[in-house]
């Protein structure tokens, strides 16, 4: 029988997906893949010096190394990334669905956070650094309109990309009623919500959450806000006070952290 087109479709951009490489630069993000079975490791360039501070990780990683020169590195990186003499080839994560850790071996117990177009490697690398510090169990962001796996996000994330699932979707709303059906409460955070972050979880009766985030200017689409439970803000101290999304995830897993 022959397949239909839409699963050929899907067969051919899981095998592009899963083709794709990027590079990791900087002697944390580096070591903390080195060290991280999980992780498809292709190539490793560094200086010597880097190689002397990575150590023990490098040996067990099983590569071998390229040793370049400081002054002529050959990793194909942006210019101004700050590499530290050490750059690693990988392929991205494999996370599973979002189904894998709302139930099942590997689900944590802690709030998901959900990125709605958060498109900047920088805010979603600290978003994934809060996440892991507050035991978050997992970000979830849509494939198309959100930052991919890159070396700046793995910088920003110190290590956190490695060990914090960051799900990436078709489609947000549709992860969202996922997780609502689980019995999970999807809390959208906006500026004009009626309620506090901090009440609209104490009528929860500790239920669990999924925090919902939006882009810095457009916040939350339509469709988004409409598949949220509810939608509440942090409170600021003055009319004019603002955060941006990576601060206002942070002060939102705190708060439900701080809840147990």
């Amino acid at each position: 029988m022959k397949k239909p087109t839409w699963v050929i479709d899907k067969e051919r951009a899981r095998r592009a997906s899963a083709a794709q490489t990027f590079w990791l630069f900087g002697i944390h993000a580096v070591a903390d893949a080195l060290a991280n079975p999980a992780r498809a490791k292709l190539r490793l360039v560094v200086t010597q010096n880097a190689l002397d501070r990575l150590g023990d990780a490098v040996a067990a990683s099983g590569l071998t190394p390229e040793i370049a020169d400081p002054r002529k590195f050959p990793a194909p990186l942006d210019p101004g990334s700050v590499h530290q003499g050490a750059a690693l080839e990988v392929r991205p994560l494999a996370w599973g669905a979002v189904a894998d850790h709302i139930a099942g071996p590997d689900a944590g117990q802690g709030p998901f956070v959900m990125l709605d177009r958060v498109s900047d490697p920088h805010n979603v690398g600290a978003i994934l650094r809060s996440a892991e510090v507050f035991g978050a169990r997992a970000v979830v962001a849509p494939a198309r309109h959100s930052a991919p796996e890159t070396g700046a996000l793995a910088k920003s994330a110190s290590g956190a990309l490695e060990r914090r699932p960051y799900l990436r979707i078709g489609n947000l709303s549709n992860a969202m009623r996922e997780v609502q059906n689980a019995g999970i409460t999807c809390i959208g955070l906006a500026g004009e919500g009626e309620a506090t972050l901090a009440e609209a979880l104490d009528g929860l009766g500790g239920r669990p959450v999924a925090l919902v985030l939006g882009a810095e200017g457009p916040g939350l689409r339509e469709k988004t806000r409409e598949t949220c439970d509810v939608i509440a803000r942090i409170p600021f101290a003055s009319d004019f006070g603002s955060l941006n999304v990576s601060n206002a995830a942070a002060v939102a897993l705190y708060e439900v952290a701080r809840r147990g």
